[in-house]
């Protein structure tokens, strides 16, 4: 996996840990990238899990969609997301699963046999008790309940991430994956809400260019399972970072697309944070927060 690739033998018992799950290759960049860079330099031990290969991932970027790309697709997420966690400073972990791909048509087609999406709860888990309680992390993200957006991967990414939030610290779950182990707090990521791209969208206007988060605004549709983020993470001076991130992975991200849209400077000025939903917590702290440790600081860490 690379020299930052994580095991149970090259982990500090004395850091803050912070343990971020997600869905495929490619997700780790686009949500809570900066985040991760900005703890990784102030020392945290930050373990990234990613659940499935990617395998049934679409070509986004057309100079990729090449006939050697798509007959080595599994191999070559492998390596873009080595490249990734190499300019993130993490360490990492796959999960093992098999990507589901994401169903179209009306009605959709029934997700494919063996798929992450289609796992018994407890037999996909298992796998995450396991590192949650070698790595030992104090804090966890994830996506909310719906994914972040309805991708069957993202969905059961959330309730992996729960359960094994819940279970870790029960010595009677999941025997035989380790020492129990409580995390102390969860958050689901809110990189794409109304609020952000508003700012956005009037920073760019004030600043003469042309704004890709009109279209977005216009169709925008307010609805009460829209989360509010209770946290902020200023992490603006970590956006280059984010963005390298996101370029290596070359099949997912064309370079000249939405993503990099905004210049830097407009986005530090108007949103230089990352956002998140406290989900649960087992110290007491008060919202808004603009550090995901914030509780766990003040505590006796061990």
């Amino acid at each position: 996996m690379g020299e930052k690739s994580w095991n149970h033998r090259t982990v500090s018992s004395g850091p803050l840990r912070l343990m971020a799950v997600h869905a495929h290759p490619d997700d780790e960049a686009s949500k809570g990238a900066a985040t991760v860079a900005r703890y990784v330099a102030e020392g945290v031990e930050v373990l990234i899990v990613t659940c499935t290969g990617g395998e049934r991932g679409s070509i986004l970027n057309p100079a990729m969609d090449r006939p050697d790309i798509v007959a080595n697709l599994a191999g070559v997420r492998h390596a873009e997301m080595d490249k990734a966690i190499e300019i993130l400073g993490a360490h990492h972990a796959w999960l093992g699963f098999v990507d589901s791909g994401f169903p179209e048509g009306d009605p959709p087609p029934p997700l494919p046999e063996g798929c992450f999406g289609l796992e018994p709860l407890e037999l996909a888990t298992e796998p995450l008790v396991r590192m949650v309680r070698s790595f030992r992390p104090h804090v966890m993200t994830t996506y909310d309940e719906q994914g972040g957006y309805p991708h069957p991967d993202h969905v059961m990414c959330h309730n992996v991430s729960v359960e094994a939030f819940e279970a870790a610290v029960d010595p009677e779950r999941y025997p035989g994956t380790g020492e129990p182990w409580q995390v102390l707090k969860l958050y689901y990521h809110l990189t794409f809400h109304k609020a952000r791209f508003i700012a956005l969208d009037e920073a760019m206007k004030a600043a003469g260019l042309e704004s890709p988060y009109a279209e977005r605004l216009r169709d925008w549709i307010d609805r009460p399972e829209h989360l509010v983020p209770t946290t902020k993470v200023p992490c603006g001076d970590y956006f280059e970072v984010r963005d390298k991130a996101l370029i290596a992975h070359a099949t997912q991200v064309d370079p000249t697309s939405f993503w990099f849209a905004c210049p830097l400077d407009v986005q530090r000025a108007a949103w230089p944070t990352e956002d998140y939903v406290l989900a649960r917590s087992h110290v007491e702290t008060t919202t808004p927060e603009d550090d995901l440790f914030a509780g766990v600081r003040e505590m006796a860490v061990k």
